[in-house]
């Protein structure tokens, strides 16, 4: 049986304008096989942990460039476990109980390999 691809969901939260780096990152996680949905700018921890869960996703990527993570990334990991979606892995700052921390300067190719790594644990074996 074919294990179906991992699925991502790339967001942007808050006033942080900068979209460039979360556009790569969705496209070369893409270009790796895996299903990508980017959440656009200016989304509230609200809509993004509703469409982590919507979209059933594997691993939730959040991009935060303003300063503001200290606030938005606890907001976003107490809507997921409210919806029961605690296990939704989110790539951000472990020290709130994220998986991992992807910064600037990563290379594309270990962005993928470390999500892929996030992704495949979390499935059940």
């Amino acid at each position: 049986m074919a294990q179906r691809p991992f699925r991502v969901l790339v967001a942007k939260v808050g006033l942080d304008g900068h979209d460039r780096g979360a556009k790569i990152v969705a496209r070369c996680l893409r270009d790796a096989g895996m299903d990508v949905i980017y959440t656009g700018l200016h989304r509230t921890p609200e809509e993004v942990a509703a469409a982590a869960v919507q979209e059933d996703v594997d691993v939730l990527g959040v991009s935060v460039l303003s300063g503001a993570h200290m606030t938005l990334i606890p907001r976003i990991v107490e809507q997921l476990r409210q919806a029961q979606a605690g296990d939704i892995l989110v790539a951000a700052l472990r020290a709130m109980g994220v998986a991992d921390v992807v910064l600037q300067d990563t290379p594309p190719d270990v962005i993928v390999t470390r999500i892929r790594a996030l992704a495949a644990a979390r499935q059940p074996r």
